[in-house]
């Protein structure tokens, strides 16, 4: 488990339920020496030779900070295996917007992480943008997701990343011609 805060135990939540994290956050490329996988800032992973980058790609990552730049990494989407977002406060949303950009823009096809304040009612929304993973802290996100609730509403009037399950679409919408 990850500490993000003293006291505060980070778990990683997918669709799928809790499990292990095979990442780990680190702060630099001397990381790569080691055995495992990293999630590198941004600069350090730029900074890598793009041959280091290539031959990495399996163990390696990047989080991305609110104000980082998505284009920074556009280009280098094939050498990496996840891009984790940043949600340093609850009130920073440009991380969705990147989310979007990845999965629909650039069809990035690894995963992408929710990393910080990730909280109850985000959650949803953070799902139908293409977020596959999720590093949880919030002791009330961590209860709900425990007992297996995820939240959020059964319709959608928007298009997302991930498609809205197959059913009735929009029939209140359509005015009978004549």
């Amino acid at each position: 488990m990850t500490e993000l805060t003293p006291g505060t135990a980070t778990r990683l939540w997918t669709p799928t339920g809790f499990r292990e994290d095979e990442w780990a956050h680190a702060e630099s490329t001397e990381a790569l020496a080691g055995n495992g996988r990293f999630i590198l800032p941004l600069q350090a992973f730029v900074d890598l030779e793009p041959q280091a980058r290539r031959s990495a790609k399996e163990r390696l990552g990047v989080v991305l900070q609110p104000g980082d730049p998505l284009e920074k990494i556009a280009d280098l989407l094939d050498q990496l295996s996840l891009v984790a977002l940043a949600f340093p406060a609850f009130s920073d949303g440009r991380s969705f917007s990147k989310a979007e950009l990845l999965r629909g823009r650039y069809h990035f096809e690894g995963a992408v992480r929710a990393t910080g304040q990730v909280l109850v009612d985000q959650l949803p929304h953070m799902l139908r943008l293409g977020f596959d993973e999720f590093e949880i802290s919030n002791p009330v996100l961590l209860k709900r997701l425990e007992e297996g609730r995820t939240g959020g509403l059964g319709l959608y009037y928007q298009p997302a990343a991930v498609p809205e399950p197959k059913g009735p679409k929009y029939s209140w919408r359509r005015v009978r011609a004549g």
